[in-house]
């Protein structure tokens, strides 16, 4: 049976922003080795001759030209941002924190 360690899944939940109970990342941790036993029970499929989809029914883009219209100026468009800076929305930084 595969597994994740208590430690794996407190890595994750942190890396997720989930704060869990230690009775929780210890029984997630089994949950997840059921989890993953059965994505490799899927992997064991024969696939030989079977064509790769991403959707089950045919899918086609719709294109249309693209066409210049009036729309708002960037004044406009940040006139209600509570932060900006260089004409862009300025939002406080998430990636690159501590972990």
């Amino acid at each position: 049976m595969s597994s994740l360690s208590r430690d794996d899944v407190a890595k994750l939940a942190a890396l997720a922003r989930i704060e869990m109970s230690e009775e929780e990342l210890v029984s997630l941790s089994s949950q997840f080795g059921m989890i993953l036993d059965a994505v490799a029970r899927v992997q064991e499929v024969n696939l030989d001759g079977v064509v790769a989809t991403s959707h089950p029914q045919p899918i086609q883009n719709v294109f249309r030209e693209d066409q210049v219209r009036p729309s708002l100026t960037p004044e406009q468009a940040l006139s209600g941002a509570p932060a900006q800076e260089e004409q862009r929305f300025r939002v406080p930084q998430i990636l690159g924190e501590a972990e």
